[in-house]
Formats: structure tokens, C-alpha cells, sequence
């Protein structure tokens, strides 16, 4: 779904009426200066209206609502976090976590709230291997053993209390109505549901119409999770990571066999980062620094491409181009990339113009590049849910968060008496070097399970700005999230519209397995034999992937528009 918003024209603003008629080229200088807003003493004018874009109607109606309240975007993020927490718990909840990416609009100010789970303290390397040092399959992704530390509870009482205008209890309160009213269930969440039945059979029934999979329109009701957000919104932080709520927590994951503390949820803090920026052309990006591995992957595609002219390209060329910059920067991702407060990560190399151009270097322009002929990551491997929402409010402030349980339904599992669903996120490391998690990446050393680390993501909140326009976006997707957003930036770069950007076809190559994935309808054999007969393996997927929501405010036309992914069932309003 996608609304746009256009204000009428307004008279001329008085520093041009006082000027004199001559010189001409002065008065034409200075009304693009303050079209671009960089007139001396300027600055550009406000968006004309405010926009949401989030993966459940209830969630962007909870955002809009909080705006209307007198909040702004930060205001309204934590609404819609809390809000999807509640709706879409197959792919986000405060048992998990996430990065909101930010833009003060009153100073410029970017930064991303890193509210990604950790690694409880007791946790080691080796916690998921058996005595021959292989995986035990399904240990990392179901149950207790396998969620980490959740970030979320805390990332949303930081933007309360640093960014945001209105009380946290405020913010809350449409997703705590939601938990106790309860909310009809749509065919994502029972096909989900169907997919996970086992895992939410033993560990977490509430999801379940008594023991068996919802039909849709069945109410979930969540009145423990509401209990808990009220806590939240009383105490703060303290109110999930202390008291009741905490001792409950710990004790329901002790008690079914995971590793958490007292002093784990105690401990933790979420932690602002610098995010990654950059510059290719016109086009500027900014986008989720480590422990999220987007930013950096999407960047190296964006370099390594950017001394080519993508739209001069015949179509087998740009799609052969564009796969082997996302193999190269994927197979940097595996060898390099990790929570950089534990592991040093060479990350002024990996974004370096000279280190993409070598890579560029090494790309043949009519053959594939065997993944296993690239240094790094030796092992080839055998044989998702996530959320995101982007808001821009009417004083130009903008959010970009995308959030995660990891698996659909997370762990399965849910601590007695709080309403929690816990993450998997445990599986996000990498469990062995080489080894692949449920979404096939594979990874080494770097993000190794440790004490209290955060685990590698995929995760890409992002803007983008092209001097005329600012896009706000992000998908869930697993391993496929960076480059769903590479395509839709590549795409705003053209001038393609909102709707566009979310709707647009989508491959993929991430390395290993070595092979290039598209979406059921997305190519026809005419674009797949090209990519063929150069060597690649070309694989049609069963199923299309990603919900991304878009944001898109034009500064030089006054207009804002927002698109919800036609794949899922969102919302998209501009008001």
C-alpha cells in the first residue's frame, strides 16, 4: 500500500521578493541554495506531512497516534516497536532486539541505538557442538539454550528518555491495549505458526488455539506480556532487567535448561554507534554499523560498483556485476566481520575506494567467479523472520529500525509468567568456522560465541539521499536483507517511487552456497541462461522474501510518500 502526500504551492518567500530584479543569476543561485538547504542562515523547509511505514496496520496506526499526541518520530518508533512486539510476534517482541537507526533533524545528529541481544555469561565456543565438534541440530534454534540476552525492552526506554518528547508509559500504552484486547491473527501469522508448531507446542502454547495452529481472525490474546510492558512503562529499564519481571525470566529459562543470570539482564546496556556512511556519485548513505554487518557488506557492493554506469549495462552484464560484488563482499562478511568490541574488524579497509577496486579488479566480466576460489572461509557447507518500520515525522526527524526474534517464533519459548517470547538470535553466530546457521551464512572466528558478545547480523536499516530526495528503508530477510535494500538503493537512485522500491523483483548471492537465488517470478529463462553459460548456478526460490517498508520525502517537490511490501500484509500512511 502506498499514500502520498502534496502540499500546495506557497508565495515566495520574502528573500527572494526583496531581491532586486538584477543580476539574474544571484536570484536563481540563491533559490537552489534554499531549495538544497544551504542558503547562509537557512535551513530546508519541513516535510508536509508526517509518514509511517510498518509491517502490521495496527503498529503504524499505534506510530500515528503517538504523533498526533504531541511525539515525534522517536516517540513514535518506540510506539510501533511495542506495538509489532505484540501483533507480529513471529518476527519481533521484546524478547529480542534490534538497531534504530536515527536522524535529528534540529542538529543533523545520526546514530544507531545497537540493541542486539548478548551472549549470556555463561555461554562458551563450544555450547552447541557435540564430543566430534559438530552442531546438534536444533539446539541453537529451539528453546531457552538458544536466545540470547534480549536489548529490545532496553533500546526502547533510551529512545523514551534521549530522543523522544512524551512519557515511555505514553508510548506504551496502545501496544499494552493491543495485548489485553487482543488482535486477529492473519495468514502469515498461521502459516508461521504451522511452520513452528512443534517448537510453540512445548514451549509456548499461547500461540496456539489450543494446541493446534489458529485459523485466521482467531484472537491472540496476551494479557502476561501486557503485565510485563506495564512494568516496563513504570520502572523503566529496572522493570524488565531487575525485579519480578527479571527473577521470573531468569528462573523459567533456568528451569528448562538455558544459561541465564541475574547479572546477565542486570548487566545489560544498549550502546550507541557511529553509523556506516558513505558517498557513491549523488547518492549518500547511511546505514547500521557492527555488530550489524550491514552496512558495512552493503557499502563494499555499492563501491565496487561505482565506477560502473549500471544503466548502460545490458542486462546479463548489470545482473552478472552486481552477483559478483555480492559474493566478494559476503565473503568478507564470513572472514572479518564480528561484535567489534570483542574482536578487532579491519573495517577502514573493507570500506576503502583503493580495497574495492581490487575486488573490482578481480571480477571477470563473462565468467563466474567459483566462490571456493576466494581466500577466506574454506568450509563449503551441506545442505526467517525479522521486522522493520521506517518513520518520518513533520519536523524532518527520521527513524529506520528493524528488529528481530531470528527464526520465525524465535526460540519457542516462553518464560512462565512474563509473556516473553525469547529470540534464538544464538544461532546468528557462527558455531563452528565454516559451518552454516539456519540461513546458510557461514562465519568464522570473528563471531565466535564468547560471554556476554552480540552475535553478527544481517540487519540494514538505512537512508539514502540523492541531493533532491531522502529515502527512509529496511527489510526483514535473513541472510537476503542486504541485498534486497543494495536493489532498492540502486533503485532510488533512478528515481523510482516508493512503491517501486518495495515491489521491485529480487535476487540474491551470499557467498556460500555458491549460487545465485531469485524469486518465483522474477526472472524468465531468457534471464537466467545468460548467467548460466558464464557459470553460475542459477536457483529459482520456492517462495518470495522480504516485507520492506519505504519512506520517501522529496525536499525539492514538498511531497512525502510511504509504501508497505505488497508480499506482507503492512501499512504505509502519510498524514
Amino acid at each position: 500500500m502506498a499514500t502520498t502526500q502534496r502540499p500546495r504551492p506557497g508565495p515566495l518567500p520574502s528573500l527572494f521578493r526583496n531581491l532586486p530584479p538584477r543580476p539574474l543569476r544571484l536570484r536563481h543561485l540563491l533559490a537552489l541554495l534554499l531549495i538544497l538547504g544551504l542558503a547562509p542562515g537557512t535551513r530546508a523547509a519541513p516535510p508536509p506531512a508526517a509518514a509511517i511505514a510498518s509491517a502490521h496496520p495496527e503498529a503504524t496506526r499505534a506510530g500515528h497516534a503517538t504523533l498526533a499526541a504531541g511525539g515525534n518520530a522517536f516517540d513514535a518508533a518506540v510506539a510501533v516497536s511495542a506495538a509489532l512486539a505484540v501483533v507480529e510476534p513471529y518476527g519481533s517482541g521484546l524478547g529480542g532486539g534490534g538497531f534504530w537507526l536515527l536522524h535529528r533533524a534540529a542538529d543533523g545528529h545520526e546514530v544507531m541505538v545497537d540493541g542486539r541481544e548478548r551472549a549470556p555469561l555463561a555461554a562458551h565456543r563450544d555450547m552447541y557442538l557435540d564430543a566430534a565438534g559438530e552442531p546438534i541440530p536444533g539446539r541453537s534454534i529451539t528453546g531457552p539454550l538458544a536466545a540470547g540476552i534480549p536489548g529490545t525492552p532496553a533500546a526502547l526506554v533510551h529512545l523514551a528518555t534521549h530522543y523522544g518528547r512524551l512519557p515511555l508509559a505514553q508510548s506504551l500504552a496502545p501496544a499494552i491495549r493491543l495485548a489485553r484486547a487482543g488482535v486477529a491473527v492473519d495468514a502469515t501469522y498461521v502459516r508461521l505458526a504451522g511452520f513452528r508448531r512443534d517448537a510453540l507446542r512445548a514451549g509456548a502454547s499461547l500461540f496456539l488455539d489450543a494446541g493446534a495452529v489458529p485459523e485466521p481472525g482467531w484472537s491472540l490474546r496476551q494479557p502476561e506480556l501486557a503485565a510485563t510492558l506495564e512494568r516496563l512503562a513504570e520502572a523503566g529499564h529496572d522493570g524488565f532487567y531487575r525485579g519480578p519481571v527479571a527473577r521470573a525470566l531468569v528462573a523459567g529459562v533456568r528451569a528448562a535448561g538455558g544459561l541465564w543470570s541475574d547479572e546477565d539482564l542486570a548487566g545489560y546496556r544498549v550502546v550507541e554507534r557511529a553509523p556506516v556512511r558513505g558517498r557513491v556519485g549523488r547518492l549518500a548513505y547511511t546505514a547500521a554499523a557492527l555488530p550489524s554487518s550491514g552496512g558495512i557488506v552493503l557499502a563494499q557492493i555499492l563501491n565496487i560498483l561505482a565506477e560502473d554506469r549500471l544503466d548502460r549495462l545490458a542486462e546479463a552484464d548489470r545482473d552478472h556485476l552486481l552477483v559478483e560484488a555480492m559474493r566478494r563482499a559476503y565473503r568478507d562478511r564470513a572472514d572479518h566481520l564480528g561484535d567489534p568490541d570483542f574482536v578487532p574488524v579491519p573495517v577502514a579497509r573493507l570500506l576503502s575506494r583503493d580495497y574495492a577496486a581490487g575486488l573490482r579488479a578481480g571480477i571477470h566480466p563473462q565468467r563466474a567467479t567459483p566462490s571456493a576460489w576466494l581466500p577466506g572461509v574454506a568450509d563449503t557447507p551441506t545442505g526467517a523472520d525479522t521486522t522493520h518500520f521506517s518513520i518520518l515525522d513533520r519536523d524532518g526527524n527520521r527513524v529506520a529500525a528493524t528488529m528481530s526474534l531470528n527464526y520465525p517464533f524465535g526460540s519457542g519459548f516462553v518464560p512462565p509468567g512474563t509473556g516473553v517470547l525469547l529470540n534464538d538470535e544464538m544461532d546468528d553466530f557462527s558455531l563452528r568456522p565454516g559451518v552454516p546457521n539456519v540461513y546458510g551464512l557461514v562465519g568464522n572466528a570473528a563471531n565466535a560465541i564468547a560471554p556476554g558478545k552480540r552475535m553478527l547480523s544481517s540487519m540494514t536499516p538505512a537512508f539514502f539521499d540523492d541531493g533532491d530526495r531522502v529515502a527512509i528503508l529496511g527489510t526483514p530477510g535473513g541472510s537476503r536483507i542486504i541485498t534486497m535494500v543494495l536493489l532498492a538503493a540502486l533503485e532510488f537512485r533512478r528515481g523510482s517511487d516508493a512503491a517501486t522500491l518495495v515491489g521491485l523483483p529480487r535476487f540474491h548471492h551470499q557467498y556460500l552456497p555458491d549460487r545465485i537465488e531469485f524469486e518465483p517470478a522474477a526472472w524468465n529463462e531468457a534471464r537466467v541462461q545468460p548467467l548460466q553459460q558464464r557459470g553460475h548456478e542459477v536457483v529459482r526460490a520456492e517462495r518470495t522474501w522480504g516485507n520492506m517498508q519505504a519512506v520517501i520525502w522529496d525536499r525539492t517537490r514538498g511531497r512525502v510518500e510511504a509504501a508497505s511490501d505488497p508480499r506482507g500484509g503492512g501499512l504505509a500512511e502519510v498524514r
